[in-house]
């Protein structure tokens, strides 16, 4: 699979996917207009990497502020990832950081946690 990797604009995040080293990361403000047509090529690679994926898998979510329709899509996305971590295909873990007195992405961090099987650390940055 090929490493995709796109930049920041003030309504989508950086995305980095690389399957080779079992990286995923999105950082920065997820508020399209169109979520499905940002998230729907993230959710395929991620299905077709959930057929072969590295051993282990970190995915890294720095969000600092995401919309009701992008959070949908983030959950789908992390269920798939969640159903390697079930199957036992490989080690997946979600690093969820957050600014430290930015207490609504503390809690969207604890819903996932509580949504998903894999471990999920919230990590406070200053």
């Amino acid at each position: 699979m090929e490493r995709l990797q796109l930049a920041a604009t003030d309504k989508t995040p950086s995305v980095l996917f690389d399957p080779a080293q079992g990286i995923i990361e999105l950082t920065g403000c997820s508020i399209h207009e169109n979520a499905d047509r940002f998230f729907r090529p993230l959710i395929e690679m991620a299905e077709r990497y959930a057929l072969a994926p590295a051993s282990q898998t970190t995915i890294r979510l720095s969000l600092s502020y995401f919309n009701s329709s992008s959070a949908k899509y983030v959950l789908d996305l992390l269920k798939i990832l969640d159903e390697v971590h079930v199957a036992e295909q490989g080690k997946v873990r979600l690093d969820w950081l957050y600014e430290e007195d930015d207490l609504d992405m503390e809690e969207a961090g604890n819903d996932y946690r509580a949504l998903l099987s894999m471990p999920v650390k919230l990590l406070r940055t200053s």
